[in-house]
């Protein structure tokens, strides 16, 4: 029995490990106060997003989504055997690396449409009011929509390793001659 159950975990193990390819290198938020300070300085120099259609305002309204709903709960969950097997699985490649990888364009499924002509200033206010309320909170987070139960601590690292991911888009604008 303890073979099939290696065997299996080696499976799920391979199988997660596409997920967790690396797109080249990652900036690296060693706290929430270290994140939220990079999150500010987007006011004062603000970036641009390569290789993506999304703008600034749009990604950071993902960002606070994601974390709002580890509060709220997801719209929509992938199914309990894919989050205990796969999901699960593949948060811990990313958290053993310290760094997450996923399609940087992908919406978080179910939920509202981010909005393009929002002001990069009210995306920057949700996303650290977003940040304020997980530090705050004390109730009982919900399953991540592909990784399934994670504790707090769980949690604010994977929501770290997402803005650190995001963050390798951002890019210096150019001034224009």
């Amino acid at each position: 029995m303890d073979r099939r159950r290696a065997l299996k975990t080696t499976t799920v193990l391979l199988a997660a490990a596409p997920l967790a390819g690396c797109t080249g290198e990652l900036k690296t938020f060693m706290s929430w106060k270290q994140a939220q300070q990079a999150v500010l300085d987007l006011l004062f120099t603000p970036k641009v997003v390569q290789d993506n259609p999304w703008n600034l305002s749009q990604v950071l309204q993902h960002l606070a989504q994601s974390i709002e709903f580890s509060m709220q709960g997801f719209p929509v969950l992938k199914g309990a055997w894919f989050r205990s097997t796969l999901g699960s699985a593949a948060f811990s490649v990313f958290n053993a690396r310290g760094a997450m990888s996923h399609s940087l364009d992908e919406p978080i499924p179910g939920a509202p449409a981010l909005d393009p002509s929002q002001a990069l200033k009210t995306a920057v206010n949700r996303l650290l009011a977003a940040m304020d309320a997980f530090t705050q909170f004390n109730g009982t987070l919900r399953p991540h929509f592909a990784y399934g139960e994670l504790t707090k601590p769980q949690y604010e690292r994977a929501h770290l390793m997402h803005l650190a991911n995001h963050w390798t888009q951002f890019h210096a604008r150019t001034a224009v001659a």
